[in-house]
Protein backbone atom coordinates (compact mmCIF):
# COMPACT_ATOMS: atom_id res chain seq x y z
CA UNK A 1 0.00 0.00 0.00
CA UNK A 2 3.19 2.24 0.51
CA UNK A 3 3.78 2.07 -3.04
CA UNK A 4 0.46 4.20 -3.63
CA UNK A 5 1.88 7.30 -1.96
CA UNK A 6 5.40 6.92 -3.37
CA UNK A 7 3.53 7.25 -7.01
CA UNK A 8 1.86 10.11 -5.69
CA UNK A 9 4.01 12.88 -4.05
CA UNK A 10 1.65 15.58 -4.45
CA UNK A 11 -0.46 13.64 -1.83
CA UNK A 12 -0.63 15.85 1.00
CA UNK A 13 -3.41 13.92 3.52
CA UNK A 14 -4.64 11.18 4.09
CA UNK A 15 -8.09 10.07 5.33
CA UNK A 16 -8.97 6.57 7.47
CA UNK A 17 -12.18 6.03 7.24
CA UNK A 18 -14.96 3.64 7.97
CA UNK A 19 -18.49 3.33 8.08
CA UNK A 20 -20.72 3.19 10.93
CA UNK A 21 -23.85 1.25 11.17
CA UNK A 22 -25.98 4.65 9.34
CA UNK A 23 -23.52 4.47 6.43
CA UNK A 24 -21.64 7.52 7.72
CA UNK A 25 -18.34 7.82 7.06
CA UNK A 26 -16.13 7.97 10.40
CA UNK A 27 -12.76 9.06 10.35
CA UNK A 28 -9.59 11.23 10.94
CA UNK A 29 -7.24 13.18 8.69
CA UNK A 30 -3.65 12.59 8.53
CA UNK A 31 -0.63 14.37 7.41
CA UNK A 32 1.10 12.10 4.68
CA UNK A 33 4.28 12.34 6.43
CA UNK A 34 2.76 9.96 9.44
CA UNK A 35 0.38 8.07 7.06
CA UNK A 36 2.86 5.16 7.37
CA UNK A 37 1.26 4.51 10.97
CA UNK A 38 -2.03 4.30 10.11
CA UNK A 39 -0.63 0.69 8.04
CA UNK A 40 1.69 -0.71 10.81
CA UNK A 41 -0.34 0.63 14.09
CA UNK A 42 -3.62 0.89 12.58
CA UNK A 43 -6.32 3.56 13.60
CA UNK A 44 -7.87 3.93 16.87
CA UNK A 45 -11.41 5.21 17.54
CA UNK A 46 -13.80 4.09 20.48
CA UNK A 47 -15.93 1.03 19.90
CA UNK A 48 -18.92 3.47 20.31
CA UNK A 49 -18.16 6.04 17.08
CA UNK A 50 -19.77 2.75 15.15
CA UNK A 51 -22.44 3.58 16.57
CA UNK A 52 -23.46 6.80 16.65
CA UNK A 53 -26.88 7.92 15.67
CA UNK A 54 -27.40 10.14 12.56
CA UNK A 55 -26.72 13.49 14.29
CA UNK A 56 -23.47 11.61 15.20
CA UNK A 57 -24.17 11.76 18.91
CA UNK A 58 -23.73 8.84 21.25
CA UNK A 59 -26.20 6.51 22.55
CA UNK A 60 -27.50 7.18 25.65
CA UNK A 61 -26.63 4.53 28.34
CA UNK A 62 -25.00 2.64 25.61
CA UNK A 63 -22.76 -0.16 27.64
CA UNK A 64 -19.96 1.09 24.90
CA UNK A 65 -19.93 4.20 26.36
CA UNK A 66 -19.61 5.28 30.18
CA UNK A 67 -19.77 2.04 31.60
CA UNK A 68 -17.18 0.74 29.67
CA UNK A 69 -15.19 3.78 29.94
CA UNK A 70 -15.11 3.95 26.30
CA UNK A 71 -12.58 1.78 25.26
CA UNK A 72 -10.70 2.09 21.36
CA UNK A 73 -10.89 -0.46 18.61
CA UNK A 74 -8.09 -0.78 16.34
CA UNK A 75 -9.06 -0.51 12.69
CA UNK A 76 -6.94 -1.47 9.97
CA UNK A 77 -7.04 -1.24 6.66
CA UNK A 78 -9.56 -3.21 4.25
CA UNK A 79 -8.02 -5.21 1.02
CA UNK A 80 -8.83 -1.40 -1.15
CA UNK A 81 -5.45 0.18 0.62
CA UNK A 82 -5.19 4.23 -0.80
CA UNK A 83 -7.72 5.49 -3.07
CA UNK A 84 -8.00 9.06 -4.32
CA UNK A 85 -10.36 11.48 -3.63
CA UNK A 86 -11.38 13.40 -6.43
CA UNK A 87 -13.92 15.92 -4.82
CA UNK A 88 -11.47 17.50 -2.50
CA UNK A 89 -8.77 20.26 -3.82
CA UNK A 90 -5.95 19.50 -1.61
CA UNK A 91 -4.44 15.90 -3.21
CA UNK A 92 -5.84 13.60 -0.81
CA UNK A 93 -5.58 10.09 -0.49
CA UNK A 94 -8.92 7.70 1.11
CA UNK A 95 -7.45 4.46 3.25
CA UNK A 96 -11.03 2.60 4.09
CA UNK A 97 -10.55 0.68 7.66
CA UNK A 98 -12.72 -1.73 9.32
CA UNK A 99 -12.52 -2.14 13.15
CA UNK A 100 -11.52 -5.39 15.05
CA UNK A 101 -10.57 -6.04 18.96
CA UNK A 102 -7.25 -5.72 20.01
CA UNK A 103 -6.22 -9.30 19.78
CA UNK A 104 -7.14 -9.55 16.59
CA UNK A 105 -11.05 -10.61 16.62
CA UNK A 106 -13.45 -8.86 14.38
CA UNK A 107 -15.54 -6.21 15.68
CA UNK A 108 -19.31 -7.66 15.61
CA UNK A 109 -20.45 -4.12 15.79
CA UNK A 110 -18.80 -2.78 12.68
CA UNK A 111 -21.32 -3.20 9.52
CA UNK A 112 -18.34 -4.30 7.05
CA UNK A 113 -17.86 -6.78 9.69
CA UNK A 114 -21.64 -8.13 9.12
CA UNK A 115 -21.10 -8.71 5.63
CA UNK A 116 -18.03 -10.58 6.23
CA UNK A 117 -19.77 -12.96 8.57
CA UNK A 118 -22.11 -13.47 5.49
CA UNK A 119 -19.75 -14.19 3.57
CA UNK A 120 -17.68 -16.62 5.58
CA UNK A 121 -21.17 -18.82 5.31
CA UNK A 122 -21.14 -18.67 1.98
CA UNK A 123 -17.39 -20.08 1.78
CA UNK A 124 -17.80 -22.49 4.46
CA UNK A 125 -20.40 -24.63 1.91
CA UNK A 126 -17.96 -23.81 -1.01
CA UNK A 127 -20.17 -20.96 -2.34
CA UNK A 128 -19.74 -17.37 -3.57
CA UNK A 129 -22.14 -15.05 -4.07
CA UNK A 130 -21.87 -12.45 -6.98
CA UNK A 131 -22.93 -8.93 -6.47
CA UNK A 132 -24.52 -5.77 -8.49
CA UNK A 133 -25.98 -2.71 -7.61
CA UNK A 134 -28.26 -0.16 -9.25
CA UNK A 135 -28.34 3.35 -6.97
CA UNK A 136 -31.14 6.37 -8.21
CA UNK A 137 -29.81 9.73 -6.65
CA UNK A 138 -31.11 13.33 -7.11
CA UNK A 139 -28.84 16.39 -7.75
CA UNK A 140 -30.87 19.00 -5.98
CA UNK A 141 -30.03 22.78 -5.55
CA UNK A 142 -30.72 23.28 -1.98
CA UNK A 143 -29.64 26.60 -1.59
CA UNK A 144 -32.90 28.38 -0.88
CA UNK A 145 -35.85 26.62 1.49
CA UNK A 146 -37.58 24.95 -1.43
CA UNK A 147 -35.58 22.11 -3.26
CA UNK A 148 -35.51 22.64 -6.72
CA UNK A 149 -33.63 20.78 -9.68
CA UNK A 150 -30.51 22.63 -10.35
CA UNK A 151 -30.54 24.80 -13.56
CA UNK A 152 -29.24 23.02 -16.64
CA UNK A 153 -25.98 23.92 -17.63
CA UNK A 154 -26.89 23.80 -20.90
CA UNK A 155 -29.97 25.97 -21.31
CA UNK A 156 -30.11 27.43 -17.95
CA UNK A 157 -33.52 26.06 -17.49
CA UNK A 158 -35.22 24.06 -14.94
CA UNK A 159 -37.06 21.52 -16.12
CA UNK A 160 -39.02 20.56 -13.36
CA UNK A 161 -40.55 17.22 -15.30
CA UNK A 162 -39.63 13.35 -15.02
CA UNK A 163 -37.28 12.64 -17.75
CA UNK A 164 -37.48 8.87 -17.67
CA UNK A 165 -34.52 7.69 -20.28
CA UNK A 166 -34.19 11.64 -21.85
CA UNK A 167 -31.35 11.58 -23.67
CA UNK A 168 -31.49 15.03 -23.06
CA UNK A 169 -31.17 15.22 -19.39
CA UNK A 170 -27.84 13.20 -19.68
CA UNK A 171 -26.69 15.78 -22.42
CA UNK A 172 -27.39 18.44 -20.17
CA UNK A 173 -25.55 17.46 -17.13
CA UNK A 174 -22.81 15.61 -19.40
CA UNK A 175 -20.03 17.27 -17.41
CA UNK A 176 -21.08 16.30 -14.30
CA UNK A 177 -22.01 12.80 -15.56
CA UNK A 178 -18.45 12.46 -16.65
CA UNK A 179 -16.32 13.39 -13.71
CA UNK A 180 -18.71 11.09 -11.87
CA UNK A 181 -17.29 8.17 -14.26
CA UNK A 182 -13.85 9.64 -14.22
CA UNK A 183 -13.85 9.70 -10.13
CA UNK A 184 -15.15 6.33 -10.55
CA UNK A 185 -12.80 5.16 -13.19
CA UNK A 186 -9.65 6.59 -10.10
CA UNK A 187 -11.40 4.91 -7.35
CA UNK A 188 -12.03 1.60 -8.97
CA UNK A 189 -15.60 1.63 -8.48
CA UNK A 190 -17.19 -0.29 -11.63
CA UNK A 191 -19.89 2.25 -13.00
CA UNK A 192 -21.56 1.05 -15.90
CA UNK A 193 -24.78 2.38 -17.92
CA UNK A 194 -26.28 5.59 -16.56
CA UNK A 195 -29.76 6.85 -17.26
CA UNK A 196 -31.99 9.82 -16.40
CA UNK A 197 -34.88 8.35 -14.02
CA UNK A 198 -38.51 9.40 -13.18
CA UNK A 199 -37.80 12.76 -11.35
CA UNK A 200 -36.29 16.16 -12.26
CA UNK A 201 -32.50 15.79 -11.68
CA UNK A 202 -32.91 12.26 -11.20
CA UNK A 203 -30.69 9.43 -12.06
CA UNK A 204 -29.34 5.65 -12.01
CA UNK A 205 -25.96 4.63 -12.00
CA UNK A 206 -25.19 0.28 -12.32
CA UNK A 207 -22.48 -1.11 -10.61
CA UNK A 208 -21.20 -4.46 -12.43
CA UNK A 209 -21.82 -7.72 -11.14
CA UNK A 210 -18.21 -8.80 -8.96
CA UNK A 211 -17.76 -12.55 -7.34
CA UNK A 212 -16.60 -10.12 -3.78
CA UNK A 213 -19.85 -9.23 -1.79
CA UNK A 214 -17.49 -7.42 0.65
CA UNK A 215 -15.60 -5.25 -2.73
CA UNK A 216 -19.47 -4.42 -3.97
CA UNK A 217 -20.37 -3.08 -0.81
CA UNK A 218 -17.16 -1.31 -0.78
CA UNK A 219 -18.08 0.26 -4.47
CA UNK A 220 -21.52 1.43 -3.42
CA UNK A 221 -20.71 2.90 -0.01
CA UNK A 222 -18.00 5.04 -2.06
CA UNK A 223 -20.45 5.53 -4.48
CA UNK A 224 -22.33 7.51 -2.58
CA UNK A 225 -19.70 9.32 -0.66
CA UNK A 226 -18.07 10.19 -4.14
CA UNK A 227 -21.02 11.40 -5.42
CA UNK A 228 -22.23 13.41 -3.12
CA UNK A 229 -18.78 15.38 -2.85
CA UNK A 230 -18.47 15.63 -6.75
CA UNK A 231 -21.58 16.66 -6.54
CA UNK A 232 -20.78 19.61 -3.91
CA UNK A 233 -17.69 20.80 -6.34
CA UNK A 234 -20.31 21.27 -9.09
CA UNK A 235 -21.95 23.26 -7.14
CA UNK A 236 -24.99 21.76 -6.25
CA UNK A 237 -26.00 18.78 -4.23
CA UNK A 238 -26.49 14.93 -4.75
CA UNK A 239 -28.86 13.09 -2.35
CA UNK A 240 -30.01 9.12 -2.13
CA UNK A 241 -32.42 10.15 0.38
CA UNK A 242 -34.91 7.65 -0.09
CA UNK A 243 -37.94 10.75 -0.88
CA UNK A 244 -36.72 14.26 -1.27
CA UNK A 245 -39.80 15.42 -3.16
CA UNK A 246 -43.13 14.61 -1.96
CA UNK A 247 -44.51 14.52 -5.57
CA UNK A 248 -42.14 12.67 -7.46
CA UNK A 249 -40.49 9.13 -7.66
CA UNK A 250 -38.21 7.71 -4.49
CA UNK A 251 -34.57 6.58 -4.53
CA UNK A 252 -34.19 3.30 -4.52
CA UNK A 253 -31.24 0.81 -4.69
CA UNK A 254 -31.48 -2.94 -5.82
CA UNK A 255 -29.15 -5.00 -5.69
CA UNK A 256 -28.79 -8.31 -8.20
CA UNK A 257 -27.18 -11.65 -6.55
CA UNK A 258 -26.33 -15.22 -8.24
CA UNK A 259 -24.46 -17.73 -6.32
CA UNK A 260 -21.73 -19.68 -7.70
CA UNK A 261 -20.54 -22.82 -6.35
CA UNK A 262 -16.68 -24.32 -5.97
CA UNK A 263 -16.56 -24.76 -10.00
CA UNK A 264 -18.02 -21.25 -10.83
CA UNK A 265 -21.52 -22.62 -12.04
CA UNK A 266 -24.26 -20.36 -11.07
CA UNK A 267 -26.24 -22.66 -8.71
CA UNK A 268 -29.62 -20.56 -9.17
CA UNK A 269 -29.47 -21.89 -13.04
CA UNK A 270 -30.32 -25.64 -14.31
CA UNK A 271 -30.90 -24.80 -17.88
CA UNK A 272 -34.59 -24.20 -17.57
CA UNK A 273 -36.95 -21.01 -17.43
CA UNK A 274 -38.26 -21.73 -13.80
CA UNK A 275 -34.81 -22.21 -12.57
CA UNK A 276 -33.21 -24.51 -10.11
CA UNK A 277 -35.05 -25.20 -7.11
CA UNK A 278 -31.64 -23.84 -5.14
CA UNK A 279 -33.04 -20.31 -6.93
CA UNK A 280 -36.72 -20.94 -4.91
CA UNK A 281 -34.83 -21.89 -1.92
CA UNK A 282 -33.22 -18.76 -2.19
CA UNK A 283 -36.58 -16.65 -2.43
CA UNK A 284 -38.13 -18.12 0.37
CA UNK A 285 -35.69 -17.28 2.68
CA UNK A 286 -35.66 -13.61 0.91
CA UNK A 287 -39.20 -13.34 1.54
CA UNK A 288 -39.43 -15.35 4.73
CA UNK A 289 -36.93 -12.50 6.22
CA UNK A 290 -38.25 -9.68 4.55
CA UNK A 291 -39.82 -8.15 7.33
CA UNK A 292 -37.39 -8.58 9.88
CA UNK A 293 -35.17 -7.19 7.51
CA UNK A 294 -36.88 -3.69 6.76
CA UNK A 295 -35.06 -2.20 8.93
CA UNK A 296 -32.16 -2.65 6.62
CA UNK A 297 -33.55 -1.80 3.75
CA UNK A 298 -35.60 1.52 5.24
CA UNK A 299 -33.47 2.76 8.25
CA UNK A 300 -34.91 6.24 8.83
CA UNK A 301 -38.13 7.96 9.17
CA UNK A 302 -38.35 9.54 5.62
CA UNK A 303 -38.08 6.30 4.26
CA UNK A 304 -41.20 5.36 4.38
CA UNK A 305 -42.38 8.15 2.32
CA UNK A 306 -41.31 6.30 -0.79
CA UNK A 307 -43.24 2.61 0.49
CA UNK A 308 -46.77 3.88 -1.02
CA UNK A 309 -48.30 1.44 -3.59
CA UNK A 310 -48.09 2.58 -6.64
CA UNK A 311 -44.86 4.33 -6.83
CA UNK A 312 -42.48 1.83 -8.08
CA UNK A 313 -41.87 0.63 -4.50
CA UNK A 314 -42.67 -2.69 -3.45
CA UNK A 315 -45.39 -2.98 -0.69
CA UNK A 316 -46.24 -6.42 -0.41
CA UNK A 317 -44.42 -9.22 0.02
CA UNK A 318 -44.28 -11.24 -2.91
CA UNK A 319 -41.84 -12.47 -6.11
CA UNK A 320 -41.90 -12.55 -9.69
CA UNK A 321 -40.83 -13.58 -13.22
CA UNK A 322 -40.00 -10.50 -15.20
CA UNK A 323 -42.12 -8.30 -13.05
CA UNK A 324 -40.86 -4.87 -11.63
CA UNK A 325 -44.28 -4.30 -8.82
CA UNK A 326 -43.04 -7.08 -6.90
CA UNK A 327 -40.45 -7.20 -3.81
CA UNK A 328 -38.17 -10.07 -5.58
CA UNK A 329 -37.90 -10.19 -9.34
CA UNK A 330 -36.30 -13.07 -11.18
CA UNK A 331 -35.36 -11.08 -14.70
CA UNK A 332 -35.13 -13.01 -17.70
CA UNK A 333 -32.38 -15.19 -18.95
CA UNK A 334 -30.47 -18.40 -17.68
CA UNK A 335 -27.31 -19.49 -17.50
CA UNK A 336 -24.48 -16.83 -15.59
CA UNK A 337 -27.11 -14.10 -15.93
CA UNK A 338 -30.17 -16.26 -13.78
CA UNK A 339 -30.44 -14.08 -10.97
CA UNK A 340 -32.66 -12.73 -8.19
CA UNK A 341 -33.50 -8.57 -8.11
CA UNK A 342 -34.30 -7.70 -4.67
CA UNK A 343 -36.05 -4.18 -4.90
CA UNK A 344 -37.31 -3.32 -1.55
CA UNK A 345 -34.36 -1.12 -0.21
CA UNK A 346 -34.66 2.50 -1.15
CA UNK A 347 -31.14 4.55 -1.50
CA UNK A 348 -30.84 5.88 2.00
CA UNK A 349 -29.54 2.43 3.20
CA UNK A 350 -25.84 1.12 4.64
CA UNK A 351 -24.60 -0.89 1.58
CA UNK A 352 -23.32 -3.46 3.86
CA UNK A 353 -25.63 -4.33 6.55
CA UNK A 354 -27.98 -4.13 3.51
CA UNK A 355 -26.13 -6.77 1.45
CA UNK A 356 -25.31 -8.46 4.48
CA UNK A 357 -29.74 -8.95 5.16
CA UNK A 358 -30.35 -9.96 1.36
CA UNK A 359 -27.12 -12.69 1.23
CA UNK A 360 -27.98 -13.61 4.68
CA UNK A 361 -31.28 -14.30 3.91
CA UNK A 362 -30.76 -16.12 0.92
CA UNK A 363 -28.40 -19.19 2.71
CA UNK A 364 -31.28 -19.20 5.16
CA UNK A 365 -33.67 -19.98 2.89
CA UNK A 366 -30.73 -22.66 1.34
CA UNK A 367 -30.08 -24.24 3.80
CA UNK A 368 -33.88 -24.44 4.57
CA UNK A 369 -34.32 -26.24 1.90
CA UNK A 370 -38.50 -24.46 1.98
CA UNK A 371 -40.29 -23.91 -1.05
CA UNK A 372 -41.95 -20.10 -1.51
CA UNK A 373 -45.37 -19.61 -2.51
CA UNK A 374 -45.70 -19.26 -6.48
CA UNK A 375 -45.03 -16.53 -8.17
CA UNK A 376 -48.00 -14.01 -9.34
CA UNK A 377 -48.54 -12.18 -12.37
CA UNK A 378 -49.60 -9.11 -13.21
CA UNK A 379 -49.68 -6.10 -10.72
CA UNK A 380 -48.49 -7.01 -7.68
CA UNK A 381 -50.41 -3.78 -5.95
CA UNK A 382 -53.90 -5.26 -6.62
CA UNK A 383 -53.23 -8.73 -5.10
CA UNK A 384 -53.72 -9.51 -1.61
CA UNK A 385 -50.37 -10.46 0.05
CA UNK A 386 -49.01 -9.91 3.12
CA UNK A 387 -47.63 -6.68 3.76
CA UNK A 388 -43.98 -5.03 4.59
CA UNK A 389 -43.99 -3.50 7.74
CA UNK A 390 -45.11 0.28 6.49
CA UNK A 391 -43.29 2.30 9.40
CA UNK A 392 -40.55 2.64 11.43
CA UNK A 393 -41.55 1.62 14.59
CA UNK A 394 -43.26 -1.47 13.15
CA UNK A 395 -39.93 -2.07 11.26
CA UNK A 396 -37.81 -1.81 14.54
CA UNK A 397 -40.20 -4.09 16.23
CA UNK A 398 -40.01 -6.70 13.50
CA UNK A 399 -36.28 -6.78 13.38
CA UNK A 400 -35.96 -7.38 16.73
CA UNK A 401 -38.38 -10.15 17.13
CA UNK A 402 -36.80 -11.57 13.90
CA UNK A 403 -35.44 -15.27 14.28
CA UNK A 404 -34.43 -15.36 11.16
CA UNK A 405 -32.43 -11.48 11.67
CA UNK A 406 -30.86 -13.51 14.91
CA UNK A 407 -29.35 -15.84 12.46
CA UNK A 408 -28.04 -13.22 10.09
CA UNK A 409 -26.54 -10.73 12.64
CA UNK A 410 -24.50 -10.77 15.53
CA UNK A 411 -26.32 -9.69 18.74
CA UNK A 412 -24.34 -6.72 19.45
CA UNK A 413 -24.72 -5.64 15.88
CA UNK A 414 -28.38 -5.96 16.20
CA UNK A 415 -28.56 -4.66 20.17
CA UNK A 416 -26.41 -1.51 19.33
CA UNK A 417 -28.64 -1.12 16.20
CA UNK A 418 -31.84 -1.28 18.27
CA UNK A 419 -30.69 1.33 20.63
CA UNK A 420 -29.42 3.84 17.43
CA UNK A 421 -33.26 3.80 15.81
CA UNK A 422 -35.03 3.74 19.36
CA UNK A 423 -32.35 7.13 20.17
CA UNK A 424 -33.57 7.96 16.77
CA UNK A 425 -37.26 7.66 16.96
CA UNK A 426 -37.48 9.18 19.48
CA UNK A 427 -35.62 12.55 18.76
CA UNK A 428 -36.97 12.69 15.37
CA UNK A 429 -40.00 13.66 16.80
CA UNK A 430 -39.19 16.78 17.40
CA UNK A 431 -37.86 18.06 14.34
CA UNK A 432 -40.30 19.51 11.89
CA UNK A 433 -40.88 18.05 8.18
CA UNK A 434 -38.05 20.44 6.86
CA UNK A 435 -36.01 19.91 9.56
CA UNK A 436 -36.22 16.22 8.86
CA UNK A 437 -35.47 16.86 5.47
CA UNK A 438 -32.33 19.05 6.24
CA UNK A 439 -31.08 16.28 8.15
CA UNK A 440 -31.51 13.70 5.45
CA UNK A 441 -30.48 15.23 2.17
CA UNK A 442 -26.72 15.29 3.24
CA UNK A 443 -26.23 12.74 5.43
CA UNK A 444 -28.20 10.01 3.89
Amino acid sequence: MTDYLFENPDIKAIRTVAADLNGQARGKRIARRFAAKALTEGTRFPYSVMNLDIWGEDIENSPLVFEAGDPDGILWPTERGFLPVPWLDTPTALLPIWMFHEDGRPYAGDPRQALARVIDRYTARGLTPVVATELEFYIIDDAGRELRVPPSPRSGKRRQQAEILALRQLDAWDNFLTALHDACEDMDIPADTTISEAGPGQFEINLMHQADALKAADDAWLFKLMTGGMARKHGFAASFMAKPYPDYAGNGLHAHFSILDSEGRNILDDGTPRGSDILRHAIAGCLKAMPGSMLMFAPHASSYDRLVPGAHAPTGIAWAYENRTTALRVPAGGGPARRIEHRVAGGDINPYLFLAAILGAALNGIEDGEAPPEPITGNAYNHDLAQLPTTWQAAIDAFEQSPEIARIFAPELIANLLATKRQELHYMSELSAQEQTDLYLDTV
